[in-house]
């Protein structure tokens, strides 16, 4: 076979087996729906419960990177503390080693016709549901083809005397294997392509077990630079758990390595008395080594957090998404005593939105990414506070309440929707402000003027109306209709400024776009923060 041909079988088959693995991932994310967020959530109270949080995680998105960045986020909310996303990083590790495993299992003889029932799924049914069913088999299938593919690419290496040569370097330097699997992982991003193709190699005799093994820990080390990447620029605690997962790597390889002849001889004694197939003897080899790392260095969480703490040293925004207010025993004890909770979250719930379009203003005027995220993150917490407190409001009214705590009912009912809608609003001024950067979208100095003036108006005024909320204080609703009356003024000048420009083509019509949306959207918040106003005059 040519060369060329070689060389299109590898890469095209390591496309195919990269492209298998995101595709399966995805659709068992699908599958499993909202729900991993919430499996790291409630099941991280202790680092084992981390550990196994991160396994069953990762076995469903497929990638021990997804893993991390989701754990990330949660530690930026506040629902998980570093200790916490420790364990879960611990537990991705174990759980990234089932693709190796599957791989072991040698279905390749069946890929095609698994990638044919995941696209009658797909294509045929209308169903939802089985096409996510689907996208998994059509990914499963794609990853051993794409496998298979890139094996046959490789057969002539192991008549190459160049690659003879540094196999047998690789057996008595186990540390430049280790740079190799290391460099290998960092370049196609993937710690289960770069150990699928170890094993598409060890079955082929290209290379034997103590050349292989340490290029498997290389890959193991690869994989954590790509949370690595994932870290630039991002968040204090995104670093620090990208360096963990760094530390956590690098300190497994080392201990091994100090080993290396026994951990050899007993995979070699574990492949001959369990009869083991090639492939799958690197994936036990992999599984022993990623659980035995787990199991060495779990006692030892609090240490790392301390270290990597010390290493990256600062304070970090964090975003409490949990409600801190709402004692459920309140609800059966005393119903006004509950609702004054049931208030007191509410109150928090509009802070969290009026810190988000201050984070949105900042994003349209500065453009830094780390103040979009922020707005994201707020608005999160707000939804999620949303659906705590109307559960919350709605055990209440369970209970027989009086005409007074009745209208505080209503009224706070009534006031969670316009602040969650407040969100909204300011989730759609960020996305306008992204589709502006991704797009190149130029405003006009005079427009950017405009939006600080609207923006700094409608920020003020719903603080007014968090005030009016937190005081009951009628003055203060008044001064918000008031002020909700030169929002809706500025906004019809504002149009007719745009228009202005438009005509002199001093404003680009796409740029136009974005300002009107901007100010519409604004304008909203002004209409929901009077709603919050006229509630307390209304309970007046």
């Amino acid at each position: 076979m040519e060369l060329r041909d070689l060389l299109f079988m590898f890469f095209g088959g390591l496309g195919i087996f990269l492209f298998g693995i995101k595709y399966m991932g995805d659709g068992l994310q699908k599958v499993a729906g909202d729900k991993l967020r919430d499996v790291l959530d409630k099941f991280t109270s202790n680092p084992v419960m981390g550990v196994i949080a991160g396994i069953v995680v990762t076995i469903l998105l497929q990638t021990s990177t997804g893993t991390t960045v989701l754990a990330i986020g949660l530690v930026n909310a506040g629902f998980m503390t570093l200790r916490q996303s420790i364990g879960v990083i611990m537990g991705a590790n174990i759980g990234t080693t089932v693709t190796a495993f599957i791989i072991g299992l040698k279905v390749s003889d069946y890929a095609l016709p698994v990638i044919a029932v995941g696209t009658f799924l797909i294509f045929f049914l209308k169903n939802k549901k089985a096409n996510n069913y689907g996208q998994v088999f059509f990914g499963f299938g794609a990853l051993f083809y794409g496998l298979e593919l890139m094996g046959d690419g490789m057969k002539p290496l192991r008549e190459m005397e160049a690659f003879t040569d540094l196999t047998v370097s690789m057996s008595q330097n186990p540390l430049l294997g280790v740079l190799i699997g290391t460099i290998f992982t960092v370049a196609v991003q993937s710690s289960s392509a770069a150990i699928g193709l170890l094993q598409q190699l060890f079955a082929q005799g290209a290379m034997d077990l103590s050349a292989a093994l340490p290029v498997l820990f290389g890959d193991n080390i690869g994989t954590t630079i790509t949370a690595v990447l994932a870290a630039i620029g991002a968040s204090i605690a995104a670093k620090r758990a990208a360096l963990t997962h760094v530390i956590f790597n690098v300190i497994g390889t080392i201990l091994v390595l100090i080993i290396i002849r026994p951990y050899i001889a007993m995979i070699s004694f574990l492949q001959d008395s369990l009869v083991l197939n090639p492939e799958m003897t690197i994936a036990v080899a992999h599984g022993i080594f990623n659980f035995s790392n787990v199991l060495i260095q779990l006692p030892f969480i609090g240490v790392l957090a301390l270290i990597v703490t010390k290493l990256i040293p600062g304070d970090e925004t964090v975003i409490e998404y949990k409600a801190q207010h709402l004692d459920p025993v309140l609800i059966s004890q005393s119903s006004s005593i509950a609702l004054g909770q049931a208030k007191k979250e509410t109150l928090r719930m509009a802070e969290l939105s009026r810190q988000g379009l201050t984070e949105a203003s900042q994003f349209v005027e500065t453009k830094i990414k780390r103040h979009a995220e922020l707005s994201y993150q707020f608005e999160d917490a707000i939804n999620n506070l949303d659906r705590k407190i109307t559960d919350y409001l709605v055990k209440i009214s369970t209970n027989s309440l009086t005409a007074n705590d009745s209208r505080l009912h209503s009224m706070l009912m009534d006031t969670v929707r316009d602040i969650e809608r407040v969100g909204d609003h300011m989730e759609n001024i960020v996305e306008l402000a992204e589709f502006q950067v991704a797009n190149k979208v130029k405003m006009s100095e005079l427009a950017k003027e405009d939006l600080r003036e609207m923006f700094s108006l409608t920020i003020d005024t719903l603080d007014e109306a968090i005030k009016a909320l937190e005081n009951e204080d009628v003055d203060a609703a008044r001064s918000v209709i008031l002020k909700e009356e030169q929002i809706d003024k500025m906004e019809r000048q504002l149009r007719k400024k745009h228009i202005l420009r438009l005509n002199d083509g001093s404003c680009q019509g796409s740029a136009g776009i974005v300002f009107v949306d901007m100010i519409s959207n604004l304008e909203r918040v002004g209409d929901h923060s009077v709603n919050i106003a006229e509630a307390i005059l209304e309970e007046e």
